[in-house]
């Protein structure tokens, strides 16, 4: 295949055809790299249907069911499950200095129903929260972790706690202890 413009590129390929095979391909090497929940497994694997119907100029409604298919399976094999999942998440948040309200609305975001968060959430503490706000200002270097002028920054730290979703009594305490 010659042309007299050596600048320009052959027509691209254009993607295979949406099957239950690639569904469930893609749905893997998402799950390979990441934990998810089902809603949010569903969505990604219905961006993906959308995007390579949009290229064929296909109408992506009837590839769905096998989004549904898909998702089923992973979750019937225990590679998605949710419980395990708003666990973890919980978890990991809790220690980079998340508030409960905090974690409560990223798992809803990633599609978490309200049982599975209130269960990961069951065993937190006062304490444990606490120990998520103090986590938080060492990680920004605030209140008793600030190097310089504690006072002139006060409001300032506990206004980054409260919007972190902590209460403004454990802001005022965390931001008030001494270093």
């Amino acid at each position: 295949m010659t042309s007299d413009n050596p600048q320009q590129r052959p027509e691209p390929r254009p993607p295979g055809k949406v099957t239950a095979a690639y569904v469930e391909r893609a749905a893997l090497a998402y799950l390979e790299r990441f934990s998810s929940s089902a809603e949010n497994l569903r969505r990604v694997l219905v961006r993906k249907v959308e995007r390579r119907c949009r290229l064929r100029d296909e109408e992506p409604e009837s590839f769905l069911a096998l989004v549904d298919e898909a998702l089923r399976r992973m979750v019937e094999s225990g590679l998605v499950d949710d419980r395990r999942y708003a666990e973890a998440r919980a978890a990991s948040l809790r220690r980079r200095g998340g508030s409960a309200r905090l974690i409560r609305a990223k798992l809803a975001a990633k599609g978490v129903e309200r049982e599975a968060a209130a269960a990961a959430l069951a065993s937190d503490t006062d304490e444990s929260e606490r120990a998520a706000a103090k986590a938080l200002a060492r990680r920004r270097r605030l209140g008793p972790h600030r190097s310089h002028d504690r006072a002139a920054y006060r409001d300032k730290d506990m206004a980054a706690l409260v919007r972190a979703g902590f209460s403004y009594g454990l802001a005022r305490s965390v931001i008030d202890e001494d270093s």
